[in-house]
């Protein structure tokens, strides 16, 4: 593998991460494939067009998860494109502590570790590019899911104080923003406004990364939705989060 290009892709069991891993795969790159769910990256590996490795990482164990990463990146012989695409937003009708703990745990501590472990890899080697897949929701606090918007926005102001901090250091960072794309999180959420398939996310995902974009909305048009986001007034969000719960409860 010592001539290939190298990525590692959290997250790479389901949805966006895999479709990327897959694509990234077809580009000619090297992957090195982490999710808690090993069984899923095993079928995963046998669909990769070139060489692979796997490993079980779950990211609700930041240090366990460091190591993980760490021995993932040994196996694949070095890394240069890290993408942290692990996530969860469970339902919270009842506003349980326990699940917005468990968002916090793995969107905010988890993923912040893991850019750590490929940040001081990428300073030792003089490059590197970490790309984190936050969401269009950390644009503002959102009624239904205020901890996992609130984790989001983090990440993405996490994402732009790194990219200032490494500019001069010859690494890369891509904060990808998604609005609603196909994947197991908003299944039987009964959203329907512009949904992108896992698919069509990746590639605009790999395009972003061959561009080394800075912040990339998926689909692009989202991009408006931010816009309008940063300035709607809190009523609004209210009346829309009210009228999105009936249609939920209605199908």
């Amino acid at each position: 593998m010592a001539s290939l290009r190298k990525a590692v892709v959290i997250g790479a069991s389901s949805g966006i991460g895999r479709a990327l891993a897959l694509k990234l795969s077809r580009e000619g790159y090297a992957v090195g494939l982490a999710s808690r769910r090993l069984e899923l990256l095993q079928s995963l590996q046998l669909e990769m067009s070139g060489p692979s490795e796997i490993q079980r990482m779950d990211v609700r164990q930041p240090e366990e998860a460091g190591l993980a990463f760490r021995t993932l990146v040994s196996r694949l012989g070095g890394v240069d494109l890290v993408v942290l695409n692990a996530g969860v937003n469970p339902p919270n009708p009842e506003f349980q502590w326990e699940k917005d703990r468990e968002i916090l745990e793995i969107n905010v501590l988890g993923i912040t570790a893991l850019a750590h472990e490929a940040v001081k890899i990428f300073l030792a080697q003089g490059h590197g590019h970490l790309v984190g897949v936050s969401s269009i929701l950390g644009q503002r606090g959102v009624p239904k899911c205020p901890a996992y918007s609130a984790s989001k926005a983090f990440l993405s102001n996490y994402l732009e104080g790194l990219r200032m901090r490494l500019a001069s250091r010859g690494i890369l960072v891509t904060d990808i923003r998604p609005g609603f794309v196909a994947t197991e999180m908003v299944a039987g959420s009964g959203v329907r406004f512009w949904m992108a398939s896992c698919e069509t996310a990746a590639a605009q995902i790999l395009d972003a990364i061959r561009r080394r974009k800075k912040t990339v909305y998926v689909t692009q048009r989202w991009a408006l939705i931010a816009r309008l986001l940063r300035i709607v007034p809190e009523r609004v969000m209210i009346l829309a989060s009210r009228k999105l719960g009936r249609k939920e409860n209605h199908g």
